[in-house]
């Protein structure tokens, strides 16, 4: 008895200290428990309040996206032409022989050379031309000679006439005689002073100031007036860029509207201004062209290739972030939510773009709510729920 008492005992004492050792367990246990309920709640709650804002639903239970919508309005926008063409002199001036020709004996000047007016860009052997101005030179002298000795005679004769000694007659033929030698004096002077320009036409000189482009002559090359264009020249330095284009933006053109003009292979851009507009279309290619002028500058090369954006106006137009624009096979789009607040497709044609967004030339009105963020996900007549964007209208 003693001894099942005492086992008892003991088993309860082993029982009550096994309990002692497992309650901090338990209530580890108990206390994550607790916590996983309450995050599960607040993850079912947060999930509940998410969907029921992101997708809300119709009558039916259908979910109804939610598109963000604007009203673009109209805003003015520079019309902006894109073209290219060639950068040429704006007053060309070919430059060859105006006299005679000759054997060209010294070259002055090199391309990219500036010159003033007047001034002689080759010399043309003139030592023939030379020994006749001389030799006409003294013919000037010998009838000068005769004139001074014909109007001294006439001057003996006029008193012998009163006294008799001579007839009016022979007073007559001396006065024609002067005259004749005056003249013949006269037509020396004439004949060397055509000598002398003939001489001077000999060199080629610049028509005009400006800057040499070519030069085609050597010294030792014969060269007459057939010989062509020997130099040419930019007047002034002044270049264009001869811009060829449609014939619709040819008419939107004006003359004084302004230019940015980028040669090929360049970064540098450079400002300019539409000085003419061609008054005809060719007419197998339809284009015209535009005639941009340019200051000179060494990087802008006669004959080069360059782009040229022309600000052609100020056009009212929409104007929406490119997010907004779609495109496919039909061409570009956007969707316009209409007064039931369904998605409708309506067929734009785009204009200017730009950092700005995207010009609409033709397809709005500016009044339309626009798709302008998750266009691409949507379908015609599709039901949705529009928030305007207050960023974009």
């Amino acid at each position: 008895m003693n001894y099942e008492a005492g086992t008892i005992g003991n088993n309860e004492r082993l029982a009550l200290s096994g309990d002692g050792a497992s309650a901090p367990n338990r209530r580890f246990w108990i206390i994550g428990a607790i916590a996983l309920v309450v995050i599960l709640a607040i993850a079912a709650w947060a999930f509940g309040v998410g969907q029921k804002s992101a997708e809300p639903f119709e009558g039916g239970g259908k979910q109804v996206p939610i598109v963000t919508v604007a009203v673009p309005g109209r805003q003015n926008v520079d019309r902006l032409i894109s073209t290219t063409g060639s950068i040429a002199a704006r007053v060309d001036m070919p430059v060859g022989v105006a006299g005679e020709g000759g054997l060209i004996t010294r070259v002055l000047v090199q391309p990219g050379d500036w010159v003033r007016a007047g001034q002689v860009l080759a010399l043309i052997d003139r030592s023939v031309q030379v020994q006749t101005g001389q030799s006409l030179a003294a013919q000037i002298s010998v009838a000068q000679s005769d004139s001074r000795l014909a109007q001294a005679e006439l001057d003996r004769a006029a008193p012998l006439v009163e006294r008799g000694f001579i007839s009016k007659a022979d007073v007559d033929r001396r006065t024609a005689t002067r005259d004749a030698a005056v003249a013949r004096v006269r037509v020396a002077k004439a004949q060397l002073s055509e000598t002398l320009a003939r001489n001077g036409r000999l060199d080629i000189r610049a028509p005009a100031a400006g800057l040499v482009l070519t030069r085609s002559v050597e010294p030792g090359q014969i060269v007459s007036a057939g010989s062509g264009v020997l130099f040419r020249m930019a007047k002034g330095g002044e270049l264009e860029l001869r811009a060829a284009m449609g014939e619709g933006e040819l008419a939107a053109m004006r003359v004084g509207v302004t230019a940015e003009v980028t040669p090929v292979g360049s970064d540098r851009t450079f400002s300019g201004r539409v000085w003419q507009v061609s008054p005809v279309i060719d007419p197998l290619t339809r284009q015209g062209v535009a005639r941009i002028a340019l200051g000179y500058n060494a990087a802008l090369r006669p004959g080069g290739f360059a782009a040229a954006t022309i600000t052609a106006g100020v056009s009212q137009v929409p104007l929406l972030p490119q997010s907004a624009v779609q495109s496919d096979d039909k061409g570009n789009y956007v969707y316009v939510i209409d007064n039931k607040n369904q998605a409708v497709r309506r067929s734009v044609k785009v204009g200017q773009v730009s950092d700005l967004g995207v010009a609409i030339a033709e397809g709005l009105t500016g009044s339309e709510r626009v798709v302008v963020a998750a266009g691409a996900f949507l379908n015609p007549g599709q039901k949705v729920k529009p928030v305007t964007d207050k960023k974009q209208g």
